[in-house]
């Protein structure tokens, strides 16, 4: 009897510690975006949306821009399919974990056409691969600027801003 509750315990003892290491995991995170990443700079649709959930969100730049995974499909497929997607370039990212390391959160700060922009988002360890569920993406503006942008975005947005209102009721 005490052998097989060693047994156990050894057992018990082995598959904890690898259950999760938090070093790796953000490592393959890392790895995973740094892929999607790339996949949308060279157009590969198939490579792209492999690496998202199928429930997955994305939000784009603009407010109208909140896409379920199939609708964002939908938008992205005639960029893919001209060769020229988008490209954004890490220059800096935080990645964090939940405890039991099948949920993960970063934030990200890349080169882009818009200059620097901020991409956030949550990750999930699916079967063992990490995919994204749900990502935003901002632009990100000097707040001794943010003056002129918001004029800049007035009249467009005032109007969204009511509707939106609107269909809230």
């Amino acid at each position: 009897m005490k052998k097989i509750i060693f047994l156990l315990f050894i057992s018990i003892s082995l598959f904890s510690c690898s259950k999760s290491n938090p070093i790796e995991n953000k490592k393959d995170i890392d790895k995973m975006l740094n892929l999607w990443h790339q996949a949308a700079a060279e157009a590969n649709f198939e490579n792209y949306f492999n690496l998202m959930t199928e429930d997955a969100v994305f939000i784009g730049t603009d407010a109208t821009e909140n896409w379920n995974r199939k609708d964002f499909e939908n938008f992205s497929k005639p960029y893919f399919d001209k060769g020229k997607a988008w490209t954004f370039h890490p220059i800096q990212r935080n990645i964090y974990l939940d405890n039991n390391s099948k949920f993960g959160w970063f934030d990200e700060l890349l080169d882009s056409s818009f200059k620097i922009c901020r991409g956030s988002g949550i990750v999930e360890n699916v079967n063992g691969e990490w995919k994204v569920k749900h990502y935003v993406l901002s632009m990100t503006i000097p707040n001794d600027k943010s003056n002129q942008v918001v004029a800049i975005k007035d009249s467009l947005e005032s109007i969204l801003i009511m509707e939106l209102k609107q269909t809230k009721k």
